[in-house]
C-alpha cells in the first residue's frame, strides 16, 4: 500500500503545471452531457425503430415471400434465393425512408471484432442524374479482400478473395451517424474455397447440429411436436468508464486498453461501497444514452448498475436466441465505447484494467429452448419429478465434463489471464455447480435413493412492515465457472473484451455431443424390446450422472483445497492461454468438429493458430509499450525527482550543518537506486521481447516464449515502476494515478 496524502482533485500550489495537472484541473468542472430524448417517444415505441424486423418484413414484403422468409428464420429451413431481389427492394425502400445513404455487409472475422465496408446506393446514369438501386445479388452476397483477415493460413497474401453471405436470421438494421445511416446487413464471411473465416459460421452451424440431435432427443422422450430447438443466450457485459482527458494521458491505456503500470491507491473497494451504488450523473447520462441506441437496434437492454470495482459498471439483456444475442453484444459493445466518447469518458471493455480491484467478465447465460416456448433447462416446480429436465441436465454434465478442455480454451485469452481466479472470476478449472437441491438429487439418483422435494419457503426479516420473501432452494455460487441459476446454466469464465461466439461455438457442438450419446443408449436398449421405456431413460440418465459426477462441485473455487481435490479427481487445471489452446486442434476435438459438421480439421487448426498469434500479438505490444513507458517516462521521472531531492539536501545542509537528514538521505539513494534497478529490467525486457519471436514459425512455441519469458519481464518492471510512483513527489509524476483513474468522473 502506497503513501498518498495529495488531494486527487486540486493540484498543490507549488506543483508546475504539467498535462496530468491541467486534466485533473479541467475534470474538477465537469457536468453531465444532456440525453436527446426523441421527442418525447416512449420506450415502447422506440424499441427496434431502427430495425427491419418481422413487423417491418409483414408490412412491406409480398405475402408470399414474408412467409418464406420466415420459414427460413422461424424453422432453419434453406433460403429460397429467388426471393432475394423482392426482400432486397422492400429492404432498400425502408432504409432509404430513414435517412440511410448507404448499405454493408456486416461481418465477424477472427480478430474478434466486428468489420464492415460501405457502399452507397446512389447509381449515375446516363443523363447525368442518378438512381438508388440495391439488388437482390449485393443483399445474398458481398466480397472483401480475405487476405487481409486473420485466416490461420486459410488464406495467403496473394489470395484475397473472399465472400460475406446474408444471414436473414438476424435482422438487417440501421446505424446512424448524426443524420445519416447505414443500412446493416448481419452476414457470414467464407474464404473463395468455401472455409469459413469468420465467428458467425461455425456458429450457425452448431445452432442447427445441436438443433437436429435436441429433437431426437424429444422425439425418444415421447416429445416429437418440437420443430426447432436452438440455444438461448443473455450477456451481462461488465465495463469500466473513465474519464478521456485522463485517459490519453496514459499510454498503456491507449495502446493496451489496460494500465501496464500503478502503485495501489490508498482506497480500492476493500469498503464496498460502490457496488449497487447510487450512480454518478455523469455515468447515468451516458447510461441512458446507450440504452436509447439500443432500444432503437431492438437490443433488449433491461439492467443497469454500479459493479464492484471502482468506475466498474454492468449492463444486461433479456435472453434471446444465441447467434442474435452474440449480434447484439457485439454492437453494444461497439456502442458503449462510441458513446463514452461523446460524453467525455472512454470505455473501458479489457477483463483487468487495474491491478487489485476486480476485472470485468461477460457472463455468458445459456440454456435450451424449442420453437414453443419451452425452456428445457427449467425444472419446473419439482425438479425431482421431471424426467425431461434431468435427461437434459445429464447431457450439460456430461458435455461440460467430457469438453472441459474446450470449454476452457473457448475463453483463452492475454486479457482473461490476467483475471481468473479472483475478486468473482471463476478459477482456470472447469466444474459445474448445480446448488444444495439439485446436487442432493443427482447424488440420490446416483445412489438409487429416494429423495423428497423440498419446499421453498420463506424468509421472515422480523419487520411488521415487510413481506415475506420467497426462498429459493439453492444458493449461488460466485466462484464457479459454470453455475446453474434456475433455469440455465451460466458461463461465469468469458472475458469482457471477448465475442461470445466461441464458447457458445463450443457448448453447443458439446451439448450435440452428449446428446447424441445419450440418444444413441436410449435406442440401442429400446431397439426390438419390449421394455418400460421411462426405465431405460432413467437407467441411461443415472449411468451418464455417475460417470461425470467428477464434474460436480459446489465449495469455494478460489481455495488451495480445490486445487489438490480437482487433481485428484483428473480435471484439467490450464492456467494461463498457452496451455489452454495448446490442443484446442488436437484429435479428439477435430473429430467432433467435424462429425457434427461445424468446422473441418483445417479450419480448426486455423482458429488455433489465429488464436494463439493474438497471444503473442497482445503481449508484445504490452511489453513493448511497458519498455517505452519505463524508459521515456518513469525514469526520466525518477532521475528528475532525484535531482530535485539531491539540489533539497543541499540547500538544508547549507542553511541547517547540524540537521539530521538520514532519513531523506535513504530517500534518494532508494528512488536513485530503483531508478538504477528499473532501466536494468526494460533493459532485459526488451531483449526478452525481442527474442520472443524466434519459434521458427510455431505459434504455440512462441506463445509460450512470450508467457516465460516476456512476462515475467513485464512483472518485474512494473515492480519497479510502482515503487517509484510511490516514492516520487507527486510534482514530478507525469502519469494519472488510480486514485484519479478510478474516482474521478
Amino acid at each position: 500500500m502506497c503513501v498518498e496524502a495529495q488531494s486527487a482533485v486540486a493540484p498543490h500550489p507549488s506543483m508546475s503545471s504539467s498535462p496530468r495537472q491541467s486534466a485533473l484541473s479541467a475534470l474538477a468542472s465537469r457536468v453531465a452531457t444532456p440525453v436527446a430524448v426523441e421527442n418525447g417517444v416512449p420506450a415502447t415505441e422506440l424499441f427496434g425503430m431502427d430495425v427491419f424486423d418481422d413487423a417491418a418484413q409483414r408490412q412491406r414484403l409480398p405475402k408470399p415471400v414474408y412467409k418464406a422468409l420466415r420459414r427460413t428464420i422461424e424453422r432453419g429451413e434453406a433460403l429460397d434465393a429467388s426471393i432475394a431481389d423482392a426482400v432486397a427492394s422492400a429492404m432498400k425502400e425502408w432504409a432509404l425512408e430513414n435517412g440511410a445513404t448507404h448499405f454493408t455487409h456486416w461481418f465477424q472475422p477472427m480478430t474478434g471484432l466486428t468489420a464492415e465496408k460501405h457502399d452507397a446506393f446512389l447509381v449515375p446514369v446516363g443523363d447525368g442524374s442518378a438512381i438508388a438501386e440495391f439488388s437482390g445479388k449485393e443483399l445474398i452476397r458481398g466480397e472483401p479482400d480475405a487476405s487481409s483477415f486473420p485466416s490461420g493460413g486459410i488464406r495467403a497474401t496473394f489470395e484475397a478473395r473472399g465472400y460475406t453471405a446474408w444471414d436473414p436470421t438476424s435482422p438487417a438494421f440501421l446505424r446512424r451517424n448524426g443524420s445519416a445511416a447505414t443500412l446493416t446487413i448481419p452476414t457470414a464471411f467464407c474464404s473463395w474455397t468455401g472455409e469459413a473465416l469468420d465467428l458467425k459460421t461455425p456458429l450457425l452451424r452448431s445452432a442447427e447440429a445441436l438443433d437436429k440431435q435436441a429433437r431426437r432427443l424429444l422425439a425418444l422422450l415421447g416429445d416429437g411436436d418440437a420443430k426447432r430447438v436452438f440455444p438461448t443466450l443473455g450477456v451481462e457485459q461488465e465495463y469500466f468508464l473513465i474519464d478521456a482527458s485522463l485517459w490519453q494521458l496514459r499510454p498503456d491505456l491507449v495502446a493496451c486498453g489496460r494500465t501496464l503500470i500503478g502503485s495501489r491507491p490508498p482506497k480500492g473497494q476493500e469498503l464496498e461501497d460502490h457496488y449497487f451504488a447510487a450512480t454518478p450523473e455523469r455515468v447515468m447520462a451516458y447510461m441512458i444514452d446507450c440504452e436509447r441506441q439500443l432500444w432503437r437496434l431492438g437490443i433488449p437492454a433491461k439492467t443497469r448498475h454500479n459493479e464492484v470495482a471502482p468506475a466498474q459498471y454492468e449492463m444486461a439483456p433479456i435472453f434471446e436466441p444465441a447467434p442474435v444475442a452474440i449480434d447484439h453484444n457485439m454492437l453494444c459493445m461497439e456502442i458503449m465505447q462510441s458513446t463514452a466518447e461523446r460524453h467525455g469518458m472512454k470505455c473501458l471493455l479489457h477483463e483487468k484494467p487495474f491491478a487489485g480491484v476486480n476485472g470485468s467478465g461477460k457472463h455468458n447465460n445459456w440454456s435450451l429452448a424449442d420453437d414453443r416456448g419451452n425452456n428445457l433447462l427449467d425444472p419446473g416446480h419439482t425438479p425431482h419429478e421431471n424426467l425431461k429436465f434431468m435427461v437434459f441436465l445429464s447431457v450439460v454434465l456430461r458435455a461440460v465434463d467430457t469438453h472441459q478442455d474446450m470449454l476452457r480454451a473457448s475463453i483463452a485469452h492475454a486479457g482473461n489471464d490476467h483475471r481468473l481466479g479472483a475478486n468473482e472470476a471463476p478459477p482456470a478449472i472447469i466444474s459445474v455447480f448445480l446448488g444444495e437441491e439439485l446436487e442432493s438429487l443427482v447424488r440420490s439418483l446416483i445412489g438409487g435413493t429416494e429423495l423428497k422435494g423440498r419446499k421453498q419457503g420463506a424468509l421472515e426479516l422480523g419487520v411488521t412492515t415487510l413481506p415475506p420473501l420467497p426462498r429459493d432452494t439453492s444458493d449461488r455460487n460466485r466462484t464457479s465457472p459454470f453455475a446453474f441459476t434456475g433455469n440455465k446454466f451460466e458461463f461465469r469464465a468469458v472475458g469482457s473484451s471477448q465475442s461470445c461466439a466461441y464458447p457458445n461455438i463450443v457448448l453447443n457442438s458439446a451439448a450435440a455431443d452428449a446428446i447424441d450419446h445419450v440418444a444413441t443408449e436410449i435406442e440401442k436398449r429400446l431397439k426390438g424390446k419390449e421394455t418400460d421405456r421411462r426405465a431405460v431413460i432413467e437407467a441411461v440418465v443415472r449411468e451418464t450422472l455417475k460417470k461425470h459426477e467428477r464434474i460436480l462441485f459446489n465449495g469455494d473455487g478460489y481455495s488451495s483445497e480445490w486445487q489438490d481435490e480437482a487433481a485428484r479427481r483428473g480435471l484439467l487445471n490450464r492456467r494461463d492461454t498457452p496451455s489452454a489452446l495448446a490442443d484446442f486442434g488436437g484429435k479428439k476435438n477435430a473429430e467432433l468438429f467435424e462429425r457434427l459438421g461445424v468446422l473441418n480439421r483445417r479450419e480448426l487448426e486455423s482458429r488455433q493458430h489465429v488464436l494463439l498469434m493474438a497471444y503473442s500479438h497482445r503481449v508484445n505490444v504490452e511489453a513493448h509499450s511497458l519498455a517505452n513507458i519505463a524508459s521515456t517516462i518513469v525514469l526520466p521521472a525518477a532521475q528528475k525527482a532525484a535531482h530535485a531531492m539531491a539540489q533539497s539536501l543541499s540547500s538544508v545542509r547549507a542553511a541547517a550543518p547540524k540537521a539530521e537528514l538520514g532519513e531523506l538521505e535513504t530517500l534518494l539513494t532508494e528512488v536513485a537506486s530503483k531508478a538504477n534497478q528499473l532501466k536494468g529490467a526494460a533493459d532485459r525486457l526488451a531483449k526478452a521481447t525481442a527474442h520472443a519471436h524466434e519459434s521458427d514459425g510455431d505459434a504455440l512455441k512462441s506463445a509460450e516464449g512470450y508467457r516465460d519469458k516476456v512476462v515475467p519481464a513485464m512483472r518485474d518492471v512494473r515492480g519497479l515502476c510502482d515503487q517509484l510512483e510511490a516514492l516520487i513527489g507527486d510534482e514530478h509524476w507525469p502519469l494519472p494515478k488510480y486514485r484519479e483513474l478510478l474516482f474521478l468522473k
